[in-house]
């Protein structure tokens, strides 16, 4: 018998694990320059992306690509710790914060994900942060990193904000990094290298196929280490098709809309299926690395839409329900 959880999209996600087909499509890109002179065409252009498909990509957005290395470069450096200097810094149960290993465990395929990951959720870093000496800098260019990806992530919500009616604040206020109750996440990620993998190992994901369930994520990949896959279509018995890679590209952040958001917009805003797929024998075969915001409404936020669809429930509620079905233990 299958699981069956909380939540209506974790029960869709049960039967996402397929291969599915794979087709070209266009993901749209959208150039985030010039955005306090041009907001009224980037909220337009956001708007169809992510009522059509669910995903977009922004280039000229403003994160500096120094920052974007340095924090790779550190990221790699703190994966490159023994097994048992992480395990200082575990990941804790409903926290979102801390260091796992093999624990991400997806409902569309019922394994856990071949990667280890660090979560930084700033108000749950106590004892967390790498001591000193372990990775130089490590903590004040995780925290500029976090702080520039929370800006480029209200500047986008600030967009949904005025076509759903809201205040062009009011994404601003519900994900206040000053308050206690701010549980937006900057996630490293390291997928394990596969070069001495055997044949059967192949058959398994880097990330089995899910949607996130945040607001809005913002994703950056290392040129030359693909495999990210997205997919807004699904059959008439709702089993995910048409899987379409999306390229790595240096200077370029990959977003997607997620279920909160989607409940928060009264599903006008659309979150969609993506995965990590295992590399081909002809690709490269060595570790991926990738680095994810999430924006997510602070714990006391009250996630409500405009034409009342869904009854009102807290973000923390809803964030805790998530994290309870997609890690293991």
């Amino acid at each position: 018998m299958s699981k069956t959880y909380e939540l209506a999209e974790l029960n869709k996600e049960t039967t996402f694990g397929g291969v599915g087909e794979t087709i070209d499509r266009e993901v749209p890109q959208i150039d985030m320059s010039n955005f306090a002179t041009r907001k009224a065409e980037i909220t337009e252009q956001l708007w169809s992306a992510a009522t059509e498909i669910g995903f977009f990509q922004l280039t000229n957005h403003g994160i500096p690509q120094t920052l974007v290395d340095e924090a790779f470069a550190l990221s790699a450096e703190f994966f490159d710790l023994s097994p048992e200097e992480k395990s200082a810094y575990p990941l804790r149960p409903g926290t979102n914060s801390g260091w796992e290993y093999k624990a991400q465990v997806r409902p569309s395929t019922g394994t856990a994900d071949n990667k280890e990951s660090y979560q930084i959720t700033l108000p749950r870093m106590k004892d967390l942060w790498p001591v000193s000496g372990q990775v130089p800098q490590f903590k004040p260019v995780m925290m500029a990193f976090e702080r520039h990806n929370w800006a480029l992530a209200i500047k986008v919500l600030s967009c949904f904000a005025d076509k759903l009616g809201f205040p062009t604040e009011f994404f601003t206020d519900g994900h206040n990094p000053e308050s206690p109750q701010y549980q937006s996440t900057l996630r490293l990620i390291h997928y394990l290298g596969m070069e001495d993998a055997k044949p059967e190992d192949f058959k398994f994901w880097r990330a089995g196929a899910h949607t996130d369930f945040d607001c809005l994520t913002l994703l950056h990949q290392k040129a030359g280490q693909g495999g990210l896959q997205v997919c807004p279509g699904k059959d008439a018995n709702g089993r995910a098709i048409g899987w379409t890679d999306v390229p790595p590209l240096e200077g370029v952040i990959t977003c997607n809309i997620g279920d909160m958001l989607m409940r928060w917009s009264d599903d006008r805003l659309l979150s969609n299926l993506h995965r990590v797929r295992m590399p081909k024998p002809e690709e490269y075969l060595g570790p991926r690395y990738s680095m994810a915001y999430f924006a997510q409404a602070n714990m006391d936020t009250v996630l409500a839409g405009p034409l009342g669809k869904y009854d009102p429930m807290t973000a923390h509620d809803y964030i805790q329900m998530r994290l309870k079905a997609n890690f293991a233990g």
